[in-house]
């Protein structure tokens, strides 16, 4: 669905203008309704198409409200969530306390990864892009499907 990576500026309203390659699918199969909520595992926003976002909320309002993790989880992922929409132009506005979860700023970065998209600043991309690629050029800890994978 959404690949590839994409650097965007923000203006000084907090609005993004989401790249065309995605705008026109967003519109004609979403109506341009968008989800925007905090990674709690990563210091990037998580963007969803409503209707993906609305099978995610689901599973994660099934899970156990006993134990205090899930509940944490919970609080997070579903607390922060903001409905957004593309507007005439084919941008959305980003919630203030949302940017600042994410330190987002001017320049910004798009990455999709197949059903969502993640929101990272420039420098917070750079800097977890360099780890990633060091742990997984080291082979450390690689997960046995990574070990699977045929590339």
């Amino acid at each position: 669905m959404f690949r590839g990576v994409n650097t965007i500026n923000l203006d000084a309203k907090g609005r993004m203008a989401m790249p065309a390659r995605y705008r026109d699918r967003l519109v004609d199969e979403f109506g341009g309704k968008l989800v925007v909520t905090i990674d709690p595992m990563a210091k990037c926003l998580l963007v969803y198409p409503v209707d993906i976002w609305e099978e995610i909320q689901k599973k994660v309002e099934m899970m156990s409200t006993t134990n205090p993790v899930t509940r944490r989880f919970q609080r997070l992922l579903i607390g922060y969530a903001a409905d957004v929409e593309l507007d005439s132009s084919g941008r959305m506005l980003l919630p203030q306390k949302l940017r600042d979860y994410a330190a987002l700023d001017k320049q910004i970065e798009l990455a999709g990864q197949g059903k969502k998209f993640e929101l990272w600043s420039g420098e917070n991309w750079n800097a977890e892009n360099e780890a990633w690629q060091s742990d997984l050029s080291s082979g450390k800890e690689l997960p046995e499907e990574l070990l699977d994978l045929s590339l």
